[in-house]
């Protein structure tokens, strides 16, 4: 925890809260002795003037108490909260700069278990370390000798209850600790269980696997509830405990100070004091003793925090990284490119060559699982090849910034993802500077200025997801915010999918047609033939091997694999039509 606070926490503050926090021990020590004075002096004594004076004084002492109190409150809860949302801006910050591997040893539903619920433990134990943790040792050393000061006799009632309250806390820490820690890896598996409820819902509905998932999600729900329950019902014996300890000290005091009391051994007011002294021990013990339950808690999401934060990502730039040109032609080079997944035993791309020019168009295809998405990933570098090399405008993507990259490259995935807010601010996420008359144009070409116009046109809302759109529109706005972006690669993944034949066709000749697209390079990963065919160079992958390259005609003549796929299609489209 005290790595994760290093950087993201003020030393100023930190110091004020303790000097606070000490004010306000000393104030709460001294009222206490004020207390004993007034019934001693005063209303022992029956001098009226004394309790006024000594009144005067504790409604002194307690204001300034009352005030540093206040003050380290703040600054322990602004602290804490700062931390927090420095934490969630750096998770943030890692997870959008994360490697595909580094994104999958994670996973998104402890990613935001770890954001959120890990998060809040490391700001309740930093606001716990600020108020308790420091209050506590200091009341429990500075009552202790306040006690004795009034008392020596008496403050052997303590060595009996401290080792009882010691073996106490230490049975429910021996118990609670590890059920604690085991709460965060639930929280995990209960947010992975209910985040699939909630995005597959429709699949859910269409099988009828309602009761499936239900009884899936139940199982996970019960066994973090079982967990819960155990936890807090031990937490839950240790208040009632703890008030019968004090309870009986109290008893303990009260029993030996009247005997003290009665052999004038000990004034009225010394026993008050020490009461409250007593009180306040014991409270510190209690506070320490929740501060230990909780810490490892803290430390186990610190942990898996840090663990984030630390991940090394593969992909690093050079301290001395290439600059792409404006006036060097767009251009894109496979050579020889073999890629394995991280931990892999075969490799997943073997022998990967294809060179293509400005206004040239590379398909891929091939069969399901043959490394299609793959081998597009390595172009904006989300994996880098473990030999051979990919090629942008003549560089190799390794010896040049990975923003500076990224900016040459617009891709369109194989899910088509829409953010909510304006159609128009979902267009110009590739280019913030985009012209209204640029954002029609590229929906002309993505084939979907039509239903746009029978909206609200660029101010059309769209939903969480675009899940106000169909698939085959979804995948047409997708197209037409990567043709918003000035690129020199453009990368269609499996982008026409969802679209009929008849747009599929208009929407490559309008690609074809346009003038700065002929600038660039197109990669259209596609499992139809009808997408590929006019494609000058189409790349065969058959199980993660380049079995053929050339054209659609070359290899329809010379290539078995892509000639199995043309005739299957064929069969298929027949037998669809009889």
């Amino acid at each position: 925890m005290l790595k994760l606070a290093k950087k993201r926490v003020s030393g100023w503050a930190v110091l004020f809260a303790v000097l606070f926090m000490v004010g306000q021990v000393i104030t709460s020590l001294y009222l206490p002795n004020l207390t004993s004075d007034l019934v001693n002096y005063g209303v022992a004594k029956g001098d009226t003037n004394y309790i006024w004076s000594a009144g005067m004084k504790m409604l002194a002492v307690s204001v300034l108490s009352v005030v540093f109190s206040f003050g380290n409150v703040l600054l322990a809860a602004q602290t804490s909260q700062g931390l927090g949302k420095k934490l969630r801006q750096d998770i943030y910050s890692k997870v959008l700069n994360m490697s595909n591997d580094e994104f999958d040893q994670v996973g998104t539903s402890s990613l935001i278990t770890r954001t959120t619920n890990d998060v809040v433990q490391i700001q309740n134990v930093a606001m716990m370390t600020l108020r308790m943790m420091i209050m506590a040792p200091i009341m429990l050393v500075g009552a202790s000798f306040m006690a004795y000061q009034k008392d020596a006799q008496l403050t052997s009632i303590f060595v009996v209850v401290i080792p009882i309250m010691v073996v106490f806390v230490g049975i429910v820490m021996f118990f609670a600790v590890p059920l604690f820690k085991a709460m965060q890896t639930k929280t995990d598996r209960l947010n992975l269980v209910f985040r699939e409820g909630l995005t597959g819902v429709r699949v859910i509905r269409a099988f009828v696997r309602d009761q499936f998932e239900q009884k899936r999600f139940d199982d996970a729900n019960i066994d973090y509830t079982k967990n819960a329950r155990k936890v807090y019902s031990i937490m839950a014996v240790m208040f009632p405990l703890m008030t019968l300890i004090m309870s009986g000290t109290n008893i303990a005091i009260i029993w030996n100070g009247g005997h003290l009391i009665a052999n004038q051994a000990m004034a009225v007011g010394n026993m008050l004091a020490f009461m409250t002294y007593a009180m306040q021990i014991l409270m510190s013990f209690m506070m320490l003793s929740m501060v230990f339950v909780f810490i490892p808690r803290g430390q186990a999401s610190a942990d898996r925090i840090n663990k984030v934060l630390d991940l090394k990502s593969d992909i690093k730039d050079n301290d001395q990284p290439q600059v792409f040109t404006d006036d060097t032609a767009a251009s894109l080079d496979f050579d020889q490119v073999n890629f394995r997944y991280h931990g892999a035993e075969e490799l997943a791309l073997t022998g990967v060559d294809a060179h293509v020019k400005a206004g040239q168009t590379l398909a891929i295809i091939g069969g399901t699982g043959s490394g299609k998405s793959t081998l597009i990933n390595l172009i904006p570098r989300f994996y880098d090849v473990e030999t051979g090399a990919v090629k942008v405008k003549g560089l190799n993507v390794k010896d040049v910034d990975q923003h500076a990259l990224q900016d040459q490259i617009s891709l369109v995935p194989q899910k088509a993802v829409l953010f909510k807010g304006t159609l128009r601010e979902n267009l110009r996420y590739g280019n913030p500077d985009a012209t209204d008359d640029e954002l029609w144009h590229a929906l002309e070409i993505a084939q979907s200025a039509d239903f746009i116009k029978e909206a609200d046109g660029l101010d059309t809302f769209v939903e969480q997801g675009g899940n106000n759109f169909s698939g085959g529109q979804k995948q047409r706005l997708a197209i037409a915010r990567a043709l918003v972006k000035k690129a020199s690669v453009y990368v269609f993944d499996d982008s026409f999918s969802a679209l009929d034949f008849k747009t599929d066709a208009n929407l490559r000749q309008a690609l074809r047609e346009d003038t700065m697209i002929q600038k660039a390079v197109v990669v259209i990963v596609g499992q139809r033939v009808s997408t590929v065919a006019d494609a000058d160079q189409i790349i065969v992958l058959d199980d993660g091997k380049m079995v053929g390259l050339g054209t659609h005609t070359e290899l329809k003549a010379n290539n078995e694999t892509y000639r199995e796929i043309v005739e299957s299609q064929i069969k298929e489209g027949n037998d669809k039509n009889e």
